[in-house]
């Protein structure tokens, strides 16, 4: 199982915790919502918890829980701008369809 992050966004997480001052990695998960079931959720780590596992790629630590492995094994993790839009994509191979707004996925 793995986690692959591009260039582009391992810079933006690294110049956020930078500018945060602290942080052991990026915690990337799963969690049930929107229209299509799952949503990402994706925030600050400081402590790791024994389930989790930790993917180390271009100086990132990306931590996932076993539960949300599942769901995003093959995942790479992309950071793009798009006129005066920017953000992290999920280039996930899991997922069977999404909602129309891009929030929420089904696998």
């Amino acid at each position: 199982m793995a986690i692959t992050i591009t260039e582009a966004a391992a810079s933006r997480v690294a110049t956020f915790l930078k500018n945060r001052g602290k942080g052991f990695g990026l915690r990337l998960g799963v969690r049930t919502s929107g229209c299509s079931g799952m949503a990402y959720v994706l925030e600050f780590v400081d402590d790791i918890n024994e389930e989790d596992e930790v993917f180390e790629e271009k100086g990132v630590r990306i931590v996932i829980d076993a539960k949300s492995l599942v769901y995003l094994d093959g995942t790479e993790l992309d950071f793009a701008k798009e006129g005066l839009n920017e953000g992290f994509q999920f280039n996930n191979p899991n997922v069977s369809s999404e909602c129309g707004c891009g929030e929420s996925f089904n696998v």
